[in-house]
């Protein structure tokens, strides 16, 4: 009895989230139920939004229900960058609201517990938040959203509309094969000036196909008036001849190929890797401008936006201290006016950065900089 009597008590313990100090398991307790609330109203009203949008083709146009919903449930990790800082400003400005309003912050002070101790466990929250939206974004998000946009695709074969963007290179991974589209006629149906790249074994190319006009039936891509160039293995033209018609398969999402996916110019669809890659390929070039300013920006923006996670705690911390006993519809309020201030600062020095009057990877961290300044200096005036 008396064995069973001592252990009790370290069995409690146990599992007073992971053994951390009772302090900051009591904050990071009242942090989880309000971040939880905030995201998954972010994501829902994001994937609405997105449905809404998509509905359309469901009504109008007759696309398979479940297609649609694929396309708007592999959208939703598009949103992580933006979704999980929100939520945990969201969530600080709540729970240190109510602890505040309820006097258990004046208690900690009067204690002895510094404004900077009672802040550690949320900025600690805020960093952990920081790495799973990170590895979200890095990892899962770019395939998931391709998954995404290849099903937008099917969507569309099976409307009238023609899932083509003109004068973007599209390469077939199933046969090698390189797409070009000039432009698509007003009918949604005809695309104009359409070049079929075939690669050779060695040389770069062994076939190519210049159509004045294409027409997709079914899954057979139709080449009118097309001229059909053959290359031997050196890369010398060989043969020359004009077609009235050519018909090839065009590889559809059902057969998981990547037709005209943005797979190849959607920053969402690519690692902070593939990313770097490209930036790196065009400095190469000596190639600049608008084309550079945007791939470095969304190279940036790939860490600097989860890192958003941290600094909005170190926001609404000495927020939620200063206003925390004015009620949780004042918390709610200024979770939304920060973050969209947040976001229309982003907005504004990714202008600034695409086209170079400002430093690309300086206008994706500056938001960062000052709402973190920010930050920082109200937590001090909380100390003193």
């Amino acid at each position: 009895m008396t064995a069973l009597t001592q252990h009790q008590p370290l069995h409690r313990v146990g599992f007073a989230f992971l053994r951390l100090p009772i302090l900051d398991s009591y904050l990071l307790q009242e942090m989880i139920g309000p971040f939880f609330f905030a995201l998954g109203a972010f994501l829902l009203f994001w994937a609405l939004n997105i449905f809404f949008l998509a509905a359309d083709y469901i009504i109008n146009q007759h696309a398979p229900f479940f297609l649609v919903l694929r396309f708007v449930v592999f959208r939703i990790p598009q949103a992580t960058p933006m979704a999980f800082p929100f939520a945990s400003l969201f969530a600080a400005l709540l729970a240190m609201g109510r602890v505040m309003g309820d006097n258990e912050v004046t208690a900690m002070r009067t204690a002895g517990i510094s404004v900077m101790r009672i802040a550690l466990a949320p900025v600690l929250f805020g960093l952990g938040m920081f790495l799973i939206s990170y590895s979200i974004n890095e990892w899962i998000a770019p395939a998931s959203v391709d998954l995404s946009t290849r099903t937008f695709y099917q969507i569309i074969y099976h409307t009238d509309a023609l899932p083509v963007e003109p004068q973007f290179f599209r390469k077939d991974p199933d046969t090698g094969n390189t797409f070009y589209v000039g432009q698509v006629a007003l009918d949604n149906k005809t695309m104009i000036d359409v070049q079929i790249f075939k690669p050779a074994k060695y040389g770069p190319w062994n076939e190519t196909l210049q159509a004045k006009s294409a027409v997709v039936q079914g899954s057979v891509l139709n080449l009118h008036d097309v001229i059909d160039t053959r290359y031997n293995d050196d890369g010398f033209l060989t043969n020359q001849q004009r077609v009235k018609t050519i018909s090839i398969g065009l590889p559809l999402g059902e057969t998981a190929s990547q037709f005209v996916s943005q797979v190849n110019n959607d920053p969402w669809t690519m690692s902070s890797k593939s990313l770097r890659t490209q930036v790196n390929a065009l400095q190469a070039q000596g190639i600049g401008g608008t084309a550079m300013g945007n791939l470095q920006i969304n190279l940036a923006n790939k860490l600097s936006w989860p890192f958003a996670c941290i600094i909005g705690v170190v926001l609404a911390v000495p927020l939620a201290l200063r206003f925390g006993k004015r009620g949780r519809t004042l918390g709610i309020t200024l979770s939304i006016i920060a973050f969209f201030s947040y976001y229309l600062m982003v907005s504004a020095a990714s202008a600034f950065g695409r086209n170079g009057a400002l430093n690309p990877f300086l206008a994706a961290w500056l938001p960062n900089i000052i709402v973190g300044v920010a930050g920082v200096v109200l937590l001090w005036l909380e100390e003193r």
